[in-house]
């Protein structure tokens, strides 16, 4: 067996190579997905339209899933499942499903289907009750703090 040995060479050789690095393209570098989505699913599995017509999370059927953005999509029904694949950026979480507290403040936060708040239109998902509850503390300035570090957060 051949044991790789460190020498000045292979040292300025790695040195040099880390600046370059640096200066690949975002998307040469690995990146989180565009939608929260804990294996695939999107909400964990809550439908995104029932926040709206329903005011809360209601859970989604397997039977009413569409694919939308590499996540899958549930909804409670076939006609909130036709709304969506309509308009479907209507009724998805803003920042990708991603905590909306978290992205304020330039990070991303899993969420939690009951953490919600509906503003102008819009659904904003939090990690937990306490981030929502942050979050609401200055609603109009933490969304414009998450729209200015939206999508780049993503990496």
């Amino acid at each position: 067996m051949i044991t790789p040995s460190l020498t000045r060479r292979t040292l300025l050789g790695a040195a040099l190579a880390a600046p370059a690095l640096a200066l690949l393209p975002r998307h040469a570098m690995a990146a989180e997905p565009e939608i929260y989505a804990e294996r695939g699913i999107a909400i964990d599995g809550s439908d995104p339209v029932a926040y709206f017509a329903e005011q809360g999370p209601v859970p989604g059927q397997r039977g009413t899933a569409l694919d939308w953005k590499g996540a899958t999509w549930r909804f409670a029904n076939a006609e909130n499942a036709a709304r969506f694949k309509t308009d479907p950026t209507r009724f998805a979480p803003q920042f990708g499903g991603y905590c909306a507290f978290a992205a304020s403040r330039g990070y991303l936060a899993p969420t939690t289907p009951e953490a919600w708040t509906i503003h102008d239109g819009a659904l904003y998902l939090n990690a937990n009750l306490r981030a929502r509850a942050l979050f609401l503390e200055d609603l109009e300035a933490n969304i414009a703090k998450a729209r200015s570090n939206w999508p780049g957060i993503l990496g």
